[in-house]
């Protein structure tokens, strides 16, 4: 059953080489979101765009790029993996509302307003103090409805997530989180906030990263599928999908980069702590894009039918991004 799905993977920030690129064709990956930036700006988002482009030219065998939902067919009818662009934070436009349709030119198709931290758009979710959406942030979700570019609030604070899901005109996506209702972290998400985004039409993709998982690397496929099934009943079954959040091959300055960026003088450890700094240990389950089956048989096991398993692979996600993608005049 899985070789016939169309799998899609809401995020991934993997040390990108041919060796993964394989990784996912094995797993039967049809599309992922790849995070190109986190604090980087602009110039340093083309360079990480000119980085992509020359993947795509030594990797045409395997990989080809996402400009719109129809590729995401394409890739899948020609046995290809599609990569679609995203940032992890909102740097690449900087202070200038112009640079939302720059970038959605170049192909970044999904922009988070926070990683964390307080932005100039709104707060994030390590933010003792949560001021919601700020008046450019506004501005902002409204440009990105215009030129097609999806909103995600996987790494903001609930106030400020609320008010994006009311003030967007186009559904959002919180790309790679978990409910606290099975893991406490400060980067899942609360009923209040996953009821609201089901009901506005918006997506979940459920995170594989350990700290966001009850037990950390020891949980179960069986309680992650739970989960799922526990999900589906308080948002809807149309409005869940996978973020996997895979760090693959990452030295642990990528992750120091993620979690500290420029701002901090002192470390930062984010989910993490002093005693356990490093990545985390991976699941017995799904250590790579190669275990992507292991997740369809463990929702077939869990009782899941075939239709839903469908959407849940990644039928959701592609009847998402067939609007969401979509310029409006």
């Amino acid at each position: 059953m899985h070789n016939d799905l169309i799998v899609i993977d809401g995020l991934q920030y993997s040390n990108w080489d041919r060796t993964i690129f394989e990784q996912l064709k094995q797993g039967g990956v049809t599309m992922v979101h790849v995070t190109i930036v986190y604090h980087e700006q602009i110039r340093e988002t083309l360079l990480r765009i000119s980085e992509w482009n020359r993947h795509f030219e030594l990797n045409s065998d395997l990989i080809m790029p996402v400009k719109s939902a129809d590729d995401i067919r394409l890739a899948k009818s020609v046995g290809k993996v599609g990569i679609m662009f995203g940032a992890q934070n909102c740097s690449p436009i900087e202070d200038d509302i112009g640079m939302v349709s720059v970038m959605r030119e170049l192909n970044m198709m999904i922009m988070q307003l926070t990683y964390n931290n307080q932005s100039l758009l709104a707060t994030g979710c390590y933010e003792s103090n949560d001021s919601g959406v700020t008046r450019f942030g506004r501005q902002v979700i409204q440009e990105m409805n215009r030129v097609g570019m999806v909103v995600d609030m996987s790494h903001s604070a609930e106030q400020s997530t609320l008010e994006a899901i009311e003030i967007s005109e186009r559904p959002i996506v919180i790309s790679h989180a978990n409910p606290i209702s099975f893991h406490d972290a400060k980067r899942n998400k609360s009923d209040t906030v996953l009821k609201a985004l089901g009901n506005s039409g918006g997506l979940l993709g459920f995170s594989l990263y350990p700290f966001h998982l009850k037990n950390g690397p020891d949980c179960t496929l069986e309680d992650f599928c739970t989960m799922v099934a526990d999900t589906a009943d308080l948002m809807g079954i149309d409005q869940i999908g996978i973020g996997t959040d895979l760090c693959q091959n990452q030295p642990v300055s990528i992750l120091e980069w993620m979690r500290n960026g420029r701002w901090s003088k002192e470390m930062d450890y984010g989910e993490g702590s002093k005693s356990n700094a490093d990545w985390p240990r991976p699941l017995s389950w799904f250590k790579d894009s190669r275990d992507f089956p292991n997740i369809t048989q463990g929702l077939k096991q869990h009782g899941f039918n075939d239709a839903d398993i469908a959407k849940v692979m990644g039928q959701n996600w592609l009847t998402f991004l067939d609007d969401a993608l979509v310029p409006r005049s």
